[in-house]
């Protein structure tokens, strides 16, 4: 028996669960065991409630009565009263007034035009006539907006249903009146969308007494037209004109005994029918599914409540008064912030690893290694524009004489041109970093946001000194810029010299690829823009870039290759953004015109970001690629015109004026590669030197000077409004799971190990509630199957057996089914072939 007694506690106590998190206030995402009650707007809802308590105290009328969730928890206690818990303490013995307040309570919140809300009632009503349940009237479902309903009337009571019946915690009572067709019916198909399986949905059938003559609902009740798991109970309700007349309770509970047992269809399961064996039935099947729910309940209070703890731990101790927290908390503060700093610049396995795209010292070194490099690059690579300046410089240094040897001053000037043209690409890495930087500074001020003026002043400081170090900064490295420009090192060991520069130029080896070995240097998607849609345009390929080629893929396993394009002589120009088009495109083209992808001119690739495109024109850089430079060829004809008239004076009269042109072109190209090689290295240096290690040692040992020098402690401590208002949730979140816990320890769990012998396993007429043409059998047909149907119904309504089923023994009445037993409830059988004598014949209904 004291089995029997945990079994009866567990309803109290999940009720006790629910008022922990309502009392405190807080929003528990705990799905608590309970019972949804849904059904069309007429089904009769509200009456099997009523019949429940024995009183009537639920609103009547026309249109949507019910617009809140109602929760109403019945316990079954010695005197008879009602309480709500938005008015704890006063006890409500008349039921009419009852009724007042739900209605009162509905319009507080929904206003009084038949809007809808989510916020549940809570009503409780102790009873001697009731058993432990806990009931959520819901919202029936309506079709037409009245009143000043919103429009969308019947979407909004849906998603509220659904937010209470998609909960695996919760039993579904699917209401439906006998006078509709129940292939239509909307609890139902409901019902059926949250749980297919129909694991834990109740039939309830109502008004059968409203049925035309000669039809009956038995082929329903005896769970054959649409077979649900757990059976359907019917009920007869008061109707309209009784309650109207005041007819009491408990004379329409002995008249809907009556009904049953004296209409020749149903006083055969008339022990299976009527409001107190719904009553029975639901107060077992919660108990059971609160039995197989509670541990797991348990385990994620466990969890939450660890979760919290570390919340809590900073709060526990908090007395807003007490000055010396604050100046503690401030100091903690500034600690997490330097730690923070650090290992955002140095990299580290911390939980500040942000897993969505390069920050902190990642995109600081991107930009050091890639970007610096893309942005040299870029600057300065346009052949012909260069060898026209070499060839005005010879000539203009000769001026009348004609000399035989190349001069030092021509090629000095030239690379005095380059050099100064480096200062662009290095102070737009200074700014790039320091933009990171400030962004890495922001995030690691975040963690202040419970002090705003903290946090604001914090992040103000540090941002000052980083600019100032910033204009220090550019000054030096355009002094590095000024020491290349001073002097020309040619006896570099590095430099080509002049001899073999001339070497050079009389084998004029055209490719100006580096042979590297064919080594991997990217992979990503992009699109192929300038392919139409019906050749695959708009889909993303995978490509990869090596030294050599580059290919693309179908997708990222790389096993189908769509095209590979050797790099030798491409070059990269830029597309404008299409008019339509989001994405951002380059394009790879020949310079001398030839077809690059089969009859294209040029492969126009595209990326999501202006980033995307930048790092993959930097990676196209590695592999020898580069971008053309804008110049007057670019607008067509009349500039090549001009440009060839240019090249004529230039290049073709005069031989040995070429060769020369080709040496300097040799030595400047040599020179530069050392003095790029040098800038590269050094701008990285310089950069953590002046800039980042400094921002470092400035947050490490001057910061809290100036935050103290500056501004007044307790202002500056103050704490931010929705702080206050976090810290007093976190708490009460933590009370209520620690009182939870505290409410399920109570709890015998012996009582919560027993299995719950699986439920008949009715695969639901796969397309029944989907045509309504299956609903009527056809004549003689389910009768055949009557006496193994109530054989495998257990003298239940087709559900988890009420009553004395706790051991894992099915009742001696019943063969134990072959597959139900495994846990789970059982696979689908195949259809038509039914193991076992569990199942009845589940086609039956439909052959024609």
């Amino acid at each position: 028996m004291s089995g029997n007694m945990g079994m009866e506690q567990l309803i109290p106590i999940v009720n006790k669960l629910q008022d922990a998190f309502t009392q405190l206030g807080v929003h528990m995402q705990l799905d608590l065991p309970q019972i949804a009650v849904v059904g069309g707007q007429s089904a009769g809802k509200s009456s099997v409630l009523e019949n429940f308590v024995g009183k009537d105290f639920l609103p009547r009328g026309s249109g949507i009565v019910t617009r809140r969730p109602l929760i109403l928890q019945l316990i079954n206690g010695q005197a008879e009263f009602g309480e709500f818990l938005h008015c704890k303490g006063k006890k409500f013995t008349d039921f009419d007034e009852i009724r007042k307040e739900i209605e009162g309570e509905t319009d507080r919140i929904t206003g009084s035009n038949k809007g809808i809300s989510n916020i549940p009632i809570n009503l409780r009503v102790y009873s001697p006539n009731v058993l432990n349940l806990t009931l959520i009237d819901l919202p029936g479902l309506t079709k037409v907006p009245i009143g000043d309903q919103p429009a969308d009337i019947e979407a909004q009571i849906k998603a509220m249903i659904f937010q209470f019946i998609k909960k695996e915690t919760c039993l579904i009572l699917a209401v439906t009146p006998a006078n509709t067709d129940l292939a239509n019916s909307d609890a139902l198909k409901l019902a059926k969308e949250v749980d297919p399986q129909g694991i834990r949905t109740i039939g309830v059938i109502t008004k059968l007494d409203l049925m035309d003559d000669g039809t009956d609902a038995r082929d329903i009740l005896e769970n054959k037209l649409l077979p649900l798991r757990r059976g359907y109970i019917g009920v007869v309700n008061r109707s309209q004109k009784d309650i109207e007349g005041r007819k009491d309770i408990v004379a329409a509970l002995a008249a809907e005994r009556k009904f049953f047992l004296s209409h020749p269809s149903y006083r055969h399961i008339a022990d299976r029918l009527g409001t107190p064996y719904l009553q029975r039935t639901l107060n077992q099947q919660l108990t059971n599914h609160i039995r197989d729910t509670l541990p797991g309940l348990r385990d994620k209070l466990q969890k939450q409540m660890l979760t919290l703890e570390k919340d809590v731990e900073q709060y526990k101790h908090f007395r807003p008064d007490d000055p010396s927290i604050k100046t503690k908390a401030m100091l903690q503060m500034i600690q997490q912030l330097q730690s923070d700093f650090e290992r955002t610049i140095e990299g580290s396995g911390s939980a500040l690893v942000n897993t969505n795209e390069l920050s902190g010292g990642a995109k600081i070194n991107r930009i050091f290694h890639e970007r610096l490099r893309f942005e040299i690059v870029k600057m300065s690579c346009d052949e012909k524009e260069l060898r026209r300046e070499i060839s005005f410089a010879i000539r203009n240094i000769h001026g009348i004489r004609v000399g035989l040897f190349t001069p030092d001053m021509a090629f000095e000037a030239i690379v005095k041109k380059q050099i100064a043209q480096l200062k662009e690409p290095v102070l737009k890495c200074v700014d790039l970093v320091v933009q990171e930087l400030s962004h890495v500074v922001r995030i690691c001020t975040d963690k202040m946001s419970r002090y705003p003026r903290l946090r604001d002043e914090t992040e103000r400081i540090i941002t000052t000194h980083i600019r100032q170090r910033e204009q220090y900064c550019k000054e030096q490295l355009l002094l590095l810029i000024d020491f290349e420009l001073a002097y020309m090192n040619t006896n570099h060991e590095d430099f080509i010299g002049f001899a073999n520069a001339q070497n050079k130029s009389e084998n004029a080896s055209k490719t100006g690829t580096r042979a590297i070995g064919n080594q991997v240097i990217r992979k990503g998607h992009m699109c192929i823009q300038n392919l139409g849609i019906m050749k695959g345009g708009s889909r993303p390929y995978w490509f990869v870039l090596t030294s050599e080629s580059i290919s693309w893929y179908k997708d990222e396993d790389e096993k189908e290759k769509k095209y590979m394009l050797p790099l030798d002589g491409l070059k990269l120009r830029d597309i404008e953004q299409g008019f339509m088009s989001r994405r951002h495109t380059f394009a790879l083209f020949n310079p001398e015109g030839r077809n690059v992808y089969k009859d294209y001119k040029q492969l126009e690739l595209s990326c999501e970001s202006v980033d995307d495109v930048d790092s993959w024109k930097a990676s196209f850089l590695r592999a020898g690629v580069y971008p053309e430079k804008d110049s007057s060829t670019a607008n067509g004809d009349e500039g090549e015109g001009q440009e060839s008239t240019e090249d004529h004076e230039t290049s073709s009269l005069d031989p040995q004026l070429e060769r020369q042109v080709e040496t300097i072109r040799n030595l400047v190209d040599s020179y530069m590669k050392i003095v790029t090689k040098t800038t590269r290295d050094m701008v990285p240096k310089a950069l953590m030197m002046m800039i980042i290690n400094n921002a470092k040692d400035f947050i490490n040992g001057e910061l809290l000077a100036h935050l103290y020098a500056n501004a007044d402690q307790s202002q500056m401590m103050e704490e931010s409004p929705e702080e206050a208002a976090k810290r007093e949730e976190m708490l009460r979140m933590y009370h209520a799971c620690k009182e939870a816990l505290r409410i399920i320890g109570d709890v015998s769990m012996a009582t919560v190990s027993t299995p719950v012998p699986p439920p008949v396993k009715n695969d639901w007429l796969s397309s029944g509630l989907d045509n309504p043409r299956l609903s009527p059998p056809s004549p003689g047909g389910p009768r055949k199957v009557v006496p193994q149907q109530q054989g495998s119904l257990g003298g239940v309504g087709g559900g988890g057996p009420p009553g004395g089923i706790r051991g894992p023994h099915p009742p001696a009445g019943r063969p134990a089914p072959a597959i139900p037993n495994r846990p789970g409830g059982a696979p689908p059988l195949p259809q038509g072939r039914p193991s076992g004598q569990a199942l009845p014949a589940p086609l039956i209904p439909s052959r024609r």
